[in-house]
């Protein structure tokens, strides 16, 4: 087959369609993310890419991408013929990636892209019940079924796996009961780096920037998860424009503690840092605020990107074993998180307390409230300088067309919209409306140029009584009782209301109950009367949390208020016009 048919956007008369085609074991493809690792290969003295701490290797570009064509080579062979024709084709296909973040991941990742194919991260650990953020929970594996559910829906022609996901790859490939191709990553990582000399870029025309580079699912909370796709161009334009808005160098170090199967874990502190020649430090696992903070102290770092529950139980942290300490020993801890350059949080924007807190250790710097989805990117920007409202995710970012359409939902289109829900044309034309913006379910208000995140219109956005009202706003009013410890806020049916506003919150510092009326009177100085929870469930240790550190309200509202509600050993209820609190206890 030519180029003229197997590259269509090649214009008449180019050098390609009479010239043999360049590939080779070290010819990297015609992409641009490409072009710009090599050259971060060729830098001297070399600068690390990847740190990793789990594994203790710290790893250079021209290593890197030494072991992703190793990877790659043995990845091609391993293909069926038909598969291999496809990627002759520029076709798109699918490769699972089952890594936890580290070095192996990053190999993987690349390897992937440097095929011509896909990438599908899946999470070793059940999205529904992990919780990345606190080691007061074991992680539970994903179950064989589930991640054989998402690698036969992404239609993967092979799997590749570091070595504590072997057991999970070889179940899902048994149970699939075909020859699916399956690689261990560390089988394949070489001695040395090669001479930077003998890798290329391929002078081939460049392959089509509308085809597939990432799949990462959705949570699926509301069904089957969802493979939102995202095009080649997105892997380094989008990049870049987080990079440009953090002013991202090859100077910088992030501290990546998030699940890597996530878009902030890929698209916020992994691949802005990759196009940039930064330097990547991984820590994968439970997160340790203790370990944590000592990290800090040590220095070296610029950018972290966490999400509430962690500046909290950090906050926690350094209030109970840090802030006793003389003068002296704290000072270390606090430089430590002062010489983060920037710092990030994302899902929702930190409780007041909490934002307090860091805004008063960081000496005014407040952290950064992000905003963005799984299909799309960063598409409102807080400015770097703190100069944005506090909670604000600030203004609409460069080239977006971003509108606030009925009951103030957020419309989007933009250059890094995902492409397509894998495989679902149906329901990739659901998500967008009329005039072709993506709908991304969530709800924000505007004030001048800057727009606030109200919550999740399914969930977060409560019909009581005639008024909507946010439940991320009573949750940070709630969060500011210093005898809370955590809230989640959801509305449950009522036959008088609609809807009542119902909160389930954990204590702390031992306290083991709180009544409703007390709460309610607690709040009235920051809670008009028709927002204050008319239910109440106080909840022992910790709210489960997503791997993205998310409270799954779809699935917990349900638990902890089910149908019948009023009828619940240990809910309160509080009713107009009479303050006593009818509570089964």
């Amino acid at each position: 087959m030519d180029y003229k048919s197997k590259h269509h956007q090649v214009g008449p008369g180019d050098r390609t369609l009479t010239v043999p085609r360049h590939d080779g074991e070290n010819v990297l493809p015609n992409l641009p993310i490409f072009d710009r690792l090599l050259r971060f290969a060729h830098r001297l003295p070399p600068r690390a890419a990847i740190r990793d701490l789990n594994a203790g290797v710290e790893k250079t570009y021209l290593q890197l991408l030494t072991d992703a064509l190793a990877l790659r080579r043995a990845l091609r062979e391993s293909l069926s013929t038909e598969t291999q024709r496809q990627l002759e084709e520029d076709q798109e296909v699918f490769i699972a990636l089952i890594a936890p973040g580290g070095y192996e991941y990053a190999v993987a990742f690349i390897a992937i892209l440097a095929l011509g194919a896909a990438v599908v991260p899946i999470s070793q650990f059940s999205s529904h019940i992990y919780n990345a953020y606190t080691n007061t929970h074991a992680a539970t594996a994903l179950p064989v079924q589930e991640a054989k559910s998402l690698v036969l829906r992404a239609q993967c022609a092979a799997i590749i796996s570091s070595d504590n996901a072997t057991t999970l790859t070889k179940g899902v490939v048994e149970a699939i009961g075909a020859n699916l191709p399956h690689l261990t990553i560390s089988q394949h990582l070489q001695p040395a780096p090669l001479d930077a000399h003998s890798i290329t870029v391929s002078s081939n025309p460049i392959p089509n920037m509308n085809s597939a580079a990432l799949v990462i699912f959705t949570s699926g909370t509301t069904g089957p998860p969802k493979g939102a796709v995202q095009r080649r161009s997105y892997i380094l334009g989008a990049a870049e424009d987080v990079a440009d808005q953090y002013r991202l160098t090859e100077f910088d170090t992030v501290q990546h503690l998030l699940p890597v199967h996530h878009a902030t874990g890929i698209g916020v502190t992994f691949l802005p840092f990759l196009i940039s020649g930064a330097c990547i430090e991984f820590r994968s696992g439970s997160f340790d605020p203790a370990w944590t903070w000592e990290r800090w102290s040590k220095g070296g770092l610029s950018v972290f990107s966490g999400v509430p529950t962690i500046y909290t139980r950090m906050m926690r942290y350094f209030e109970s074993h840090i802030a006793s300490l003389p003068p002296l020993q704290q000072e270390p801890y606090i430089q430590g998180a002062r010489k983060l350059r920037v710092l990030l949080c994302g899902t929702s924007a930190l409780p007041g307390p909490v934002q307090q807190f860091w805004t008063k250790i960081l000496d005014g710097k407040p952290i950064l409230t992000r905003y963005g989805g799984t299909e799309f990117h960063a598409v409102l920007k807080a400015d770097i300088d703190g100069s944005s409202p506090l909670n604000s995710v600030g203004r609409i970012s460069p080239g977006v067309d971003l509108k606030l359409g009925v009951e103030g939902m957020v419309l989007v289109k933009g250059p890094h919209v995902f492409a397509k829900y894998l495989h679902d044309p149906a329901a990739t034309a659901a998500a967008h409306d009329a005039d072709g913006y993506f709908i991304t379910g969530d709800i924000a208000r505007r004030e001048g140029p800057n727009y606030f995140i109200l919550g999740r219109a399914s969930i977060d956005i409560i019909k009581s009584g005639g008024y909507k009202l946010s439940a991320l706003d009573i949750e940070r009013e709630i969060l500011g009782l210093d005898y809370i410890g955590e809230v989640m806020v959801v509305g449950v049916d009522d036959d008088e209301y609609g809807q009542r506003v119902a909160a389930a919150v954990t204590l702390k510092d031992g306290r083991k109950t709180v009544s409703l009326d007390q709460l309610r009177t607690d709040l009235r100085g920051v809670l008009a009367g028709y927002k204050m929870p008319t239910v109440l469930r106080v909840l022992e240790g910790e709210i489960p949390k997503s791997g993205t550190g998310k409270v799954q309200k779809k699935i917990l509202g349900p638990k902890y208020f089910p149908a019948g509600w009023r009828r619940e050993d240990g809910i309160q209820v509080w009713d107009k016009g009479d303050r006593q609190v009818r509570a089964k206890l």
